[in-house]
C-alpha cells in the first residue's frame, strides 16, 4: 500500500511543475530553483535553476540569469548564461552579455549584445544588432559572427 513512496523518483517530478511568474507581476530578488521557470510578468534581479527558462512575449528580465536552455519571446537585459541551447524568438529583445553553447535566432529579433559561443574545445565572440538570421552548431571549429540588421541575414565565418 504504502511501497509506491519509496520508489525512486524521476527527474520531472524531483523538479516539480514549472513555475510561473504571471503577466502583471513584479518581483524584486533573486531567485534559485531546480525545475523550469516562465516569466511573463518583470524580474529585476537574479535567476538560476537548472532547468529552462522561458521569457514571454510580455515578459522581462533586468539581471543576471543561469539556466540550462532558454526560449525568449520578451526582453532581457543583463548577463545571459545558457549552457546548452538559447532560442530567440522575433520578437525578443537582448541586451548585455550572452553566453551560450548553441543560438537560435529567428527573424526579427533584437540581439544587441556581446555573445561567447562556447563549443568543444573552441571559443569565439561577437557582437550585433537587430539579427535577422543566425546559424549554431554543434561542432567545435565553428565560428559565428553575427553582425547586421533586419534586412540582412547574418554571416557565419
Amino acid at each position: 500500500m504504502f511501497s509506491d513512496n519509496k520508489k525512486p523518483r524521476a527527474m520531472t517530478e524531483i523538479g516539480g511543475q514549472p513555475n510561473r511568474i504571471e503577466k502583471n507581476t513584479k518581483i524584486k530578488g533573486d531567485i534559485v530553483s531546480e525545475a523550469d521557470f516562465r516569466i511573463d510578468g518583470k524580474l529585476n534581479g537574479n535567476l538560476k535553476t537548472s532547468g529552462k527558462v522561458v521569457i514571454g512575449k510580455d515578459g522581462y528580465i533586468h539581471g543576471k540569469v543561469e539556466c540550462l536552455n532558454a526560449d525568449i519571446e520578451g526582453s532581457f537585459n543583463g548577463e545571459l548564461l545558457v549552457s546548452e541551447l538559447l532560442t530567440l524568438k522575433s520578437s525578443a529583445v537582448i541586451e548585455g552579455t550572452v553566453s551560450v553553447a548553441k543560438l537560435a535566432v529567428e527573424p526579427g529579433a533584437t540581439f544587441n549584445a556581446s555573445c561567447n559561443m562556447k563549443g568543444k574545445g573552441s571559443l569565439s565572440t561577437s557582437s550585433g544588432s537587430n539579427v535577422g538570421t543566425a546559424a549554431s552548431s554543434s561542432t567545435s571549429s565553428y565560428k559565428s559572427s553575427v553582425v547586421g540588421n533586419k534586412n540582412e541575414p547574418a554571416k557565419a565565418s
